[in-house]
This record gives structure tokens, sequence and C-alpha cells, in this order.
């Protein structure tokens, strides 16, 4: 029997452990890879919510209000989540979009006006977005006119759609959404009082006058938006087409336990990602941009002021920071027009019975596609006769908080519908966080229409 040294001995055990953890790695690779497999129409549901309008929002509340907002993202979470696993499970459950299952179950009295709404919201939107694009743009590139970006951007983004499949396309804009960690870093970088942020997350801070109210529906209306609930309905059922649980020409999807769980999962993860991306940017609003006296954002270059102390230590601070908060805004802008654009298509040929789908090529879906391409035109041109790319990314959030109003009235019936859900209607927890979302959304909306006269 040969003894071995203490110090070999050891040497082996650790050699030993080693490979365990190296035998378990891939293991823990395939448990992450499954996660991310999880992750579909959700995540980019979530992604697209922190659109432009969601930036310049976010930041207004941060700049004007300062830690009085922060409550608002805990506030809205659970009541996304409500509205979004009711649209995802009445996608699901039926392989119908939002429109479709409002076209079968109420008049036409009731559809058109809400699709109308939802499409003069979309577009309205859309225009906000590629205005804020070009305006972020015009930071870095002054000398190239405003107008000349908007059409840029507008044109790339109508080429994109048609002729790229949106999951390739997502793919490769998801890199640009990081931007948005600009934020989170910030929060870390500046001198956050930790105490008064976490404070004024958890105890409401509440106004009554015209401002405050108009700040607020405009979160309401940035974080649970109408677009939203149309695309998500109809993305989950391009994701059943595209899994094989229902075919293309429409039917009875073959919906199992684990599905619904795992778009369940995607769901949540999705707006838990919108909402902590979006308290981040009103804490680094209210710490940089309000500590400072900037209470009003009235131009990009104002907004981008929020990320300068992520890169004060570097020559040009300012220019770099112009530059961080450029791509975050083209990188989300190009994900989320798309996603505007797609909701109105979607809502319209609902409507009309047309085929739709961007899982079909242009030739397959031309009404389809000739709504998307319309629809960002009409979103352009909104940029050439006056509005203030800025002031228009707010008043987008504030119209989207009151047209969501009807739409999750609705949503909460249908939702709890015996005859259209079947065994997969809502039930307790699922009808209470819809109730409750509607009826906050329209107390708010009430309340700043009040005060306007």
């Amino acid at each position: 029997m040969v003894n071995f040294p203490d110090e070999q001995i050891a040497e082996a055990e650790e050699l030993i452990k080693g490979l365990r953890i190296f035998r378990r790695q891939p293991k823990k690779k395939k448990k992450i890879g499954r996660f991310l497999r999880i992750l579909g129409p959700g995540i980019i549901t979530g992604a697209a919510d922190d659109d432009p309008s969601g930036i310049a929002t976010y930041s207004q509340a941060g700049a004007q209000f300062g830690f009085h907002m922060p409550w608002t993202m805990v506030f809205t979470f659970p009541l996304m989540v409500a509205v979004q696993e009711a649209v995802m499970r009445i996608g699901a459950v039926t392989g119908k979009g939002l429109a479709a299952i409002i076209r079968d179950n109420y008049p036409k009295k009731i559809l058109y006006p809400i699709v109308l709404l939802v499409v003069l919201a979309n577009t309205f939107n859309i225009g906000s977005d590629i205005g804020a694009m070009a305006a972020s743009t015009q930071l870095l590139l002054p000398a190239v006119p405003f107008g000349l970006l908007a059409v840029c951007f507008a044109t790339i983004i109508i080429l994109l759609e048609v002729f790229i499949s949106y999951r390739t396309y997502v793919r490769i804009l998801k890199w640009l959404a990081l931007a948005l960690f600009s934020y989170i870093i910030t929060a870390f970088i500046v001198n956050v009082p930790w105490a008064d942020a976490l404070s004024a997350t958890v105890m409401p801070h509440i106004d009554l006058n015209q401002g405050f109210l108009f700040v607020i529906v405009a979160i309401f209306g940035t974080t649970i938006s109408p677009y939203l609930f149309f695309w998500q309905t109809s993305n989950v059922v391009e994701d059943e087409i595209t899994e094989h649980r229902m075919p293309q020409r429409g039917g009875i999807p073959h919906l199992s336990r684990p599905y619904l769980k795992r778009l369940r999962i995607d769901t949540v993860v999705g707006m838990l990602f919108s909402s902590v991306t979006a308290w981040f940017i009103i804490v680094v609003g209210a710490v940089v941009l309000n500590h400072a006296g900037i209470t009003n954002i009235v131009t990009a270059a104002d907004a981008a002021k929020a990320l300068v102390p992520l890169v004060h230590t570097f020559p040009n601070a300012g220019l770099l920071a112009q530059l961080i908060f450029a791509v975050g805004v083209v990188g989300i802008g190009l994900m989320s027009i798309p996603v505007l654009a797609g909701s109105s298509s979607y809502a319209i040929a609902e409507t009309f019975n047309w085929r739709e789908g961007l899982f079909r090529k242009f030739k397959q879906a031309r009404e389809f596609y000739l709504v998307i391409i319309i629809g960002t035109v009409v979103g352009l041109l909104f940029n050439f006769i006056g509005f203030d790319p800025i002031k228009a990314l707010v008043m987008t959030a504030v119209f989207n908080g009151i047209v969501a109003v009807p739409l999750i009235f609705l949503i909460a019936r249908v939702s709890s519908s015996q005859k259209v859900m079947g065994d997969y209607r809502s039930r307790f927890w699922s009808r209470l966080g819809l109730w409750v979302a509607f009826v906050v959304m329209f107390l708010a909306a009430i309340a700043l229409l009040i005060s306007l006269f």
C-alpha cells in the first residue's frame, strides 16, 4: 500500500471536485438555455413596453416630481401582469387575436370604435417614436436634417418588417435594447439615497393637481398600453402556429398545462423586466435631473443628461451620454415601432377577417402588410406638422392611458367567459387584478379630464 503525502491527497481532492463541477456545468447551461427558450411573446412585449414614449415619460416623472413617482412601478406591475396574462390566455386558448374575439362576441358598434381608437393611438405613438429616434440621432449628427433622419428610420423599419422574419429582426435588435441597462448602472454610480428611494417605492405620494395627474395617467398609459394587448394575443397565436399546435388556417389549438405555464412565466418575466427598468429610469431622473434643477424635459439633450454621470470620468462625457441615450432610443424604437404597427394591423385584419400574420410572406397577406406600411407612413407624417417629438411622447402615453380603459373592461369580460374560455377562464385572482386595473385606469383618466376643465 502506497502512502501519498497530504499535499498530493489535497490536490487530488480538489481535482476531483473540479471535475464534478465541470460535469455539472452542462446541466446548468441546459437549464439556462431552457429558461431562455421559454421567453418569447412576453419578453418581447415587455421590452417593447419601454419604448421611446416610456423612456420620455419615466424620465419626465423623475425630473419633475423626484421621488414622488417610484411607487407607480410597484403598483402597476401586478396590474400589467393581470392584463397581459389574460390576453395571453385568450390567444392561447382560442387561437384568435383580440379583435377577432371581440368581433365574434360583441356587435360591430363596439368593435369598430375600439379598433379605431387603438389604431389612432398606435399611429400617433409610431409618429412620436420616429420623431424621438430622429431627435436623438441629431444629438450625434446635428448637420443631418431632422426630416431626413425621420424618413430614413421609417423606411428602414418598413423594409425590415416586410422582408425579414420578425423573430430574426428581434434577435438582432434585442442587443441594442441592452442600452437600457445604462440607467441601472448609472443608479449605482450616482449618489442615490437608497433609503429614500425604497421608501418612496412602497409609500405612495399622491397630489391631485393637474400636472401630477397628467404624469400619472401617462405612466399608466405607457405601462398598460392598448397596443400590447393586441400584440401579445396575436403573437401567442403565431407562437402556437410556429410550434405546430394549430394549423396556419386556424382552428382549436392543442393546449397543454405545461405550455400555458411556460407562457405565464414568459409574461411575468417580460413585465418584471419592463417595470424594473422603468423604476431605474425614474430614480435616475430624480437624482440626476431633478436634483440639478432640470424639472422639465424639453429636448432629447435634456433627457440624455440623465446618463452623464455614467461617463463623467471620460473626455467628452456629454457626447458619450448622448451616444448611449441615442443608441437606447433608436434600438428600442426599431423594436417597438414594428410592434405598434403590427398591433394595428392585427386589429384591422381580424376586424375584417383578412389573412394575417408576420410568419406569412408579403404576397400571402398583402392587406396585413399594407396596414403596417400605411400606419408607419402616416405616423411619419405627424413629424412634419409641427409636433414637438418629446412632448408628443408623453401626450401619446396619456392618450394610451385613456384608450386602455374600455379595452380592459372587454378583456375582463372575455377572459372570464365560460363560453369563450371554457376551463381556462379567469379565476378569482385574475378577475380581481383585471377589475382593479380597470377601476384604477378609469378613475385616473376621469380625474385628469376633470382637472383639464
